[in-house]
């Protein structure tokens, strides 16, 4: 394991802390996807949830479903989700975005256009497998319609989450260089996005790269707050939740507190769903299992909130680090929406983010 804040160029701890990247984004999507319905599992029925299964502490996928009420409520997925079952990673769009961004970059280089990102969109993703700013930005693109128009015509989603999720790339792409990936993570974000949209994905994309040299998760998220204007509702959100963690209150309260100061966004929007991913990663304070299991129990968006927590830990710790209970049962196998990537090696994803990351 490489400690944090140490540099990181070329070589063996570039290559572990990459593969850690995809692997805990892997993992952590794996670990909220079952209970990936903001509106239906709040904390408290998610703890409840484990509270049945006697699985508090989490410190592994979630457990079969305790009651048949359970089981009717998670998502159908959650017979390749939970512990025992799972074989190879699921296909969700939290692990598409991080392939497209790949592809985008080794297809385009870091000078990648925002028309390259839609013509990519069009020529690799099912449009079924889009959803909410995505979805709207598709049609936009199918119906002749040009960015940044694509991201505000009939498109009531823009300040959602997603773009956010598409950010893990351009962090990975760029280790200690958290402006450069904030930059990145922009011109593919303003395809679907506006506002804190916008916003989200370049503070998770500079988040990632700034985890690379950070001295601390903290250290991450300041540095991160750097990317994008400090009088925006994401930073105000992101500050808000470092202050109660520095003032001591528990992350429930914590979380409960962030909940009365964002309601009404809904639990898709980018800034509450923001406000549980740093607490996760604040509390948690670098420990792999504790951040993504804090972060999948703070609820709202878990699988996403889940992805990018893993992501960021997973970079923190390096792949080696990561416990195995996480990495053997994912087989080194992605499932995959993105053409000509189905059953691809995590491994082999990794390999080639880092020479992207050398360049």
């Amino acid at each position: 394991m490489t400690p944090m804040g140490t540099p990181e160029g070329t070589g063996p701890a570039l290559a572990d802390r990459v593969h850690g990247g995809w692997l805990g984004r892997i993992a952590g999507n794996m670990l909220g996807k079952p209970v990936e319905q903001g509106e239906v599992w709040t904390r408290d029925r998610i703890d409840g949830y484990l509270r049945r299964a006697d699985a508090l502490p989490l410190t592994d996928y979630l457990p079969e479903p305790p009651t048949e009420e359970d089981r009717r409520r998670l998502r159908p997925e959650w017979r390749s989700c939970v512990r025992g079952r799972v074989h190879g990673s699921c296909r969700d769009d939290d692990i598409d975005y991080a392939i497209l961004g790949l592809d985008l970059l080794e297809t385009h280089g870091f000078d990648f256009t925002t028309e390259a990102v839609g013509d990519l969109w069009l020529l690799r993703l099912p449009y079924l497998q889009t959803f909410t700013a995505e979805r709207a930005a598709y049609r936009n693109l199918a119906n002749g319609i040009r960015p940044p128009l694509t991201a505000t015509y009939d498109n009531p989603y823009q300040e959602w989450i997603g773009a956010l999720i598409r950010a893990d790339v351009f962090g990975w792409t760029c280790p200690g260089a958290p402006h450069r990936a904030a930059s990145l993570a922009r011109r593919d974000a303003v395809l679907s996005h506006t506002g804190n949209g916008v916003y989200g994905a370049m503070w998770s994309a500079a988040l990632i790269a700034a985890a690379f040299t950070a001295p601390s998760v903290r250290g991450a998220v300041e540095e991160a707050l750097g990317v994008v204007p400090a009088s925006c509702r994401l930073a105000r959100t992101v500050r808000r939740v470092t202050a109660l963690h520095d003032a001591g209150l528990a992350w429930e309260d914590t979380l409960a507190t962030l909940t009365d100061e964002t309601a009404g966004l809904g639990w898709i929007h980018t800034v509450p769903n923001a406000a549980v991913l740093t607490a996760g990663l604040l509390y948690g304070d670098g420990d792999f299992t504790r951040t993504i299991a804090l972060t999948v129990r703070g609820g709202l968006d878990t699988d996403s909130n889940g992805a990018t927590a893993g992501s960021v830990a997973g970079v923190l710790t390096g792949a080696r680090a990561i416990p195995a209970r996480w990495t053997e049962p994912l087989q080194d196998t992605v499932h995959s929406a993105v053409f000509g990537f189905d059953g691809v090696h995590i491994s082999e994803l990794a390999e080639r983010t880092v020479r992207l990351a050398e360049t």
